[in-house]
């Protein structure tokens, strides 16, 4: 194991504070658009230990880890690990992370709405999008008591 003065408690990488004391796949997890099977593939491409703590990188690590979170694609995964394949505008396959993701998903929703699909009419209303049950689920404001007949 690395020496104790190299440990850093907080690192930063792109754009996100990870704790130290979490192994790398749960570390890197914790960017908003990387699972663990992302984390595990990316850590495997570049030769990395997943029994690593995140607080023991190197800063050659840490830069490394920086530069192909920000775009997977250059690690040649295989497209279906991507999050956003066949984007709208640009046809590309593309993987986003942290306001990127959450950007481009608001934009989606809305591009449903202002055409007037299905999809967008359920999430212009409020209701449940994906074919969900809502007779007795999905149920907004007050509760109302019924009263048994006597």
């Amino acid at each position: 194991m690395a020496e104790e003065s190299s440990f850093k408690y907080i690192v930063r990488i792109a754009g996100v504070d990870l704790e130290g004391d979490l192994k790398l796949p749960y570390g890197l997890s914790a960017i908003k658009g990387i699972g663990y099977t992302t984390a595990m593939a990316v850590i495997r491409m570049l030769g990395l230990d997943p029994d690593k703590k995140v607080g023991f990188l190197t800063e050659e690590e840490i830069r490394k880890l920086d530069e192909v979170l920000r775009d997977i694609t250059q690690l040649g995964l295989p497209k279906w690990m991507y999050n956003r394949r066949k984007d709208y505008e640009t046809g590309r396959d593309m993987h986003l992370i942290g306001n990127d993701l959450i950007f481009h998903a608001r934009r989606d929703i809305e591009r449903e709405i202002k055409i007037g699909s299905w999809r967008g009419i359920r999430h212009r209303v409020g209701l449940k999008v994906r074919g969900q049950r809502t007779r007795t689920t999905g149920r907004l404001g007050m509760t109302l008591g019924v009263r048994k007949k006597r």
